[in-house]
């Protein structure tokens, strides 16, 4: 139908919200979209490959429609079992439609199996049609109807069928990696453990990776460390502990692993040898020549049982060693036999203790302060250990780590968890001390904005900004020599590979620009610093177990320095944000 000439063009009004406003008339205009897609990495997608594709089935459904697409929100890296409000592009969508100058109209999704998993849309589609903005997926053809009881099935069904893609492709991951372990020995990453090297052994077998440029790799004795394991063999069955094998190794200036490779380690001080690292090594099967997987494994727990919501996280854990997957042969040099193996694996188990001596109960004891103390000097954390009915808080460095006097640290640091206490709770409640506690916010604003989180992400956006800059330049080169008769292929790949280029920094920048936004205002922070005012108030009249945990939520890091006597108290109130990126805000004191 056409408007004769002179006549306004008849507005066109948006979806009703439901929270009882009407969205304000619009010409006809295009109808402005927001792009919304995922790509995860686990499984190395191409996130430009990806992003294009699901671009296109966005458009591919909205241009005969007239509609544009004027914003974008692309989750890079993010798994589909990540609920929205944890995926950072899909939680700044989420924000964007409450804001009445959103810049779009409706929202589009390429692809609902990598939008939505489980019951992801139950739990966010009613956001959509509380703010009034339509939900396009090209499975409905259009926008869905949040009426439709067929449109809600057919969503429900995609979020079941996303969940189990995900849990069949683990299962075949998990299947095929364990036969390749026990069936090959086949090396499948991760470092190689003290006394070996990795060593390249060919193209790999799949024709398509080794058509990549992919190689095969297995495990080569490394000399210097080999003789060392066979040292900590050999001493351990001639009778010496875990200790006494370290100590030696340190007096003998025999580098530890984290110090014989710091490049795997640059997290690890690297100062002497533990009994971990001996025991790690005693225990390990790959010393006699066979691959070892699946030593640990990825648990997912609620991130939050009071909201189930906000969905799992990942937790690594150690498997029992009957969980093992060993190589049935011998895949790459021994070091060790399998007798002196079997030798070792006795002793262990005949020293081991898995239940309390006869006659001994043990009990459960409330540390008040638990997992809060780090000693100043060796910058551990403290250890719970309770003495004469009474709870204090130790660092036994040296008798951890075979350290032979190469470091000036007590024996053992005590501290009694009284003593803090009382000091402690003066503190607190002077920081948030009605006249005071302005001040305090004014504190925590000002360290959220020197902290480090928040100049890497002005960097990040600094560089994203530089490198788009330059690529305009290139664009601006390869059309210029395009038009000069340059040969069009070469210079066809020349601004493909430059539009990549730009196309990861603006994805960069968007997301370094994003975590800038989640930093908590003035007005976040004093929220919160209000809100713990009253935890403050109440810890005197707590009950022991409700006053542990008011203070793991006002988020105390205690740090003793023993040759001072004083302890360093630092209080970050935002710690419990479950899946955003907020920096962390605190301030600091002394007791």
């Amino acid at each position: 139908m056409t408007t004769p000439a002179g006549t306004p063009p008849t507005p066109r009004w948006l979806p009703c919200r439901r929270d009882g406003h009407q969205n304000a008339p619009t010409t006809a205009t295009p109808l402005r979209f927001a792009f919304c897609g995922r790509v995860s990495t686990e499984d190395n997608q191409d996130p430009e490959a990806s992003r294009a594709w699901q671009l296109t089935r966005a458009t591919t459904l909205i241009e005969p429609l007239g509609g544009l697409i004027t914003a974008e929100y692309f989750d890079i890296g993010q798994s589909r079992a990540l609920p929205w409000k944890r995926r950072p592009q899909s939680a700044a969508l989420l924000t964007a439609l409450s804001d009445p100058d959103r810049g779009f109209d409706a929202v589009v999704v390429g692809e609902p199996q990598r939008a939505f998993y489980g019951n992801q849309f139950g739990n966010t589609f009613p956001l959509f049609t509380h703010y009034g903005v339509p939900l396009w997926v090209p499975e409905v053809g259009g926008p869905i109807d949040p009426d439709n009881e067929a449109h809600d099935m057919i969503m429900s069904v995609f979020g079941g069928v996303s969940k189990g893609e995900r849990n069949r492709v683990r299962i075949r991951v998990r299947s095929a990696m364990a036969a390749q372990t026990r069936l090959e020995g086949r090396y499948l990453g991760g470092r190689p453990p003290y006394g070996y090297t990795i060593t390249d052994l060919g193209p790999h077998p799949n024709p398509a990776k080794a058509a990549d440029g992919k190689r095969l790799h297995g495990l080569a004795t490394d000399p210097t460390a080999e003789a060392t394991v066979q040292r900590i063999y050999r001493e351990f069955l001639t009778g010496k502990g875990f200790f006494a094998i370290a100590e030696g190794l340190t007096a003998d200036r025999i580098a530890c692993p984290s110090a014989h490779d710091p490049d795997r380690n640059p997290h690890r001080a690297g100062i002497a040898w533990s009994k971990g690292a001996v025991r790690v090594i005693l225990t390990n099967p790959r010393y006699t020549g066979r691959q070892v997987w699946n030593k640990q494994r990825k648990d997912e727990i609620l991130l939050d049982i009071e909201d189930v919501t906000l969905g799992y996280t990942t937790t690594l854990r150690w498997n029992d060693q009957d969980k093992w997957i060993v190589s049935d042969r011998i895949v790459h040099p021994p070091i060790i036999d399998d007798e002196t193996f079997a030798q070792a694996q006795d002793i262990i188990r005949s020293r081991s203790r898995s239940h309390a001596a006869p006659g001994v109960q043990r009990t459960t004891n409330l540390y008040l302060l638990r997992g809060t103390f780090t000693c100043a000097t060796c910058d551990r954390k403290m250890q719970g250990q309770w003495i004469h009915g009474e709870a204090y808080h130790r660092c036994r460095f040296p008798a951890e780590y075979a350290l032979a006097n190469r470091i000036q640290h007590p024996r053992n640091v005590y501290l009694r968890e009284k003593d803090v206490l009382g000091p402690l709770d003066h503190w607190l409640t002077r920081m948030f001390a009605p006249h005071r506690l302005d001040d305090t916010i004014d504190l925590l604003a000002a360290a959220q904005n020197l902290s480090p989180t928040s100049a890497a992400q002005t960097l990040r956006a600094e560089s994203a900004r530089t490198i788009i800059t330059t690529c305009d330049a290139k664009l601006t080169t390869h059309r210029a020599a395009l038009e000069a008769g340059a040969d069009p292929a070469l210079v066809t790949q020349w601004i493909t590979e430059t539009q990549a280029t730009r196309a990861r920094a603006e994805a960069e920048l968007r997301t370094a620009q994003q975590a800038r936004a989640d930093q908590l205002t003035r007005d976040d922070i004093a929220a919160l610093a209000r809100a713990n005012s009253d935890l403050v108030n109440v810890l005197a009249a707590a009950e022991p177990t409700d006053r542990a945990g008011l203070y793991q939520q006002l988020g105390l890091i205690l740090t003793y320095d023993s040759g001072k006597q004083k302890v360093l108290v630092e209080m970050n109130l935002n710690q419990h944000f479950p899946g955003t990126r907020r920096p962390t805000v605190g301030v600091r004191g002394g007791t």
